[in-house]
């Protein structure tokens, strides 16, 4: 809570933002809360997705405590009628959504080849992949009504990078390329699309995968040697969504402490802590 955001300068009044994977567990941020909250913050109003009631309500209490405004929409976003649901919903409440972030995600399917089981690689790209394809086809017809729109999609740096991810690592670089060929697609409806690629973010998903002597050696991974969290990225998100990035789309910035600069070192290290 110490980084808390405090200060709002309305840079987001008058949109209505969609952010998915918005829930977490108690009092803690992951990406998607403390998007949904600083955007609100900013003026925004927003529909809270996420498949957990209690970790949506949760969000929303947050946002509510900086005199934000938002509604929680539960579902599963590998669910088509559950994507054009949220967004229909959202039109209903607060008008047609300027903005649509695909923050869902999970981070399976990383046993090796032999041992990988395709139902697991096919889970992990439907939750990964097709679901912001869902999400951004329901979402598209609505801004483009509007005259404009702004897409993110959350990847990682494992999409760039060879961590030995395998489906994880895959289904992050199709999204990136997804963001390219979507921004490609939908600009001359005025409809931006830009991804970010979140590096070493510690989040309370994280904390449970992730032993002190792994956190430790990710901290010193990177050049700057400190530790992201999840305002790191949604700061990052802010500036994509607002007016500030208008020339901007089709592009993919790491939030990372310098991590990919670092190259395979960097990776192969990353493997080897993790043996």
């Amino acid at each position: 809570m110490d980084r808390f955001p405090k200060t709002f300068l309305g840079r987001l009044k008058g949109r209505c933002a969609i952010v998915t994977g918005a829930g977490a567990k108690g009092d803690g941020f992951g990406t998607g809360r403390a998007m949904a909250v600083l955007f609100a913050g900013e003026g925004a109003k927003v529909c809270v997705v996420d498949r957990d009631r209690e970790a949506a309500e949760a969000t929303l209490r947050f946002i509510e405590q900086v005199g934000g405004e938002a509604f929680v929409a539960t579902g599963d976003v590998t669910d088509e009628s559950d994507c054009a649901r949220f967004v229909a919903e959202s039109a209903e409440r607060f008008g047609s959504p300027d903005i649509l972030v695909n923050n869902v995600g999970i981070a399976g399917g990383m046993a090796q080849l032999e041992d990988l089981a395709m139902a697991d690689w096919d889970h992990v790209f439907d939750t990964n992949l097709k679901s912001a394809v869902q999400m951004a086809k329901a979402a598209v017809p609505a801004m483009r009504g509007g005259g404009s729109g702004a897409i993110l999609n959350i990847v990682s740096i494992a999409g760039m990078l060879g961590y030995g991810a395998l489906a994880y690592g895959a289904s992050k670089a199709a999204m990136i390329q997804l963001t390219r060929d979507l921004a490609v697609a939908h600009g001359s409806d005025g409809i931006r699309v830009n991804a970010i690629a979140p590096g070493h973010i510690y989040t309370p998903m994280v904390s449970g995968m992730l032993p002190p002597d792994q956190r430790e050696a990710r901290r010193k991974a990177g050049p700057l040697g400190v530790e992201g969290d999840a305002w790191d990225i949604a700061h990052a998100a802010l500036f994509l969504m607002s007016e500030e990035a208008r020339f901007i789309t089709g592009t993919c910035l790491p939030v990372d402490g310098g991590v990919t600069i670092t190259g395979s070192t960097t990776a192969a290290e990353m493997i080897s802590a993790e043996d």
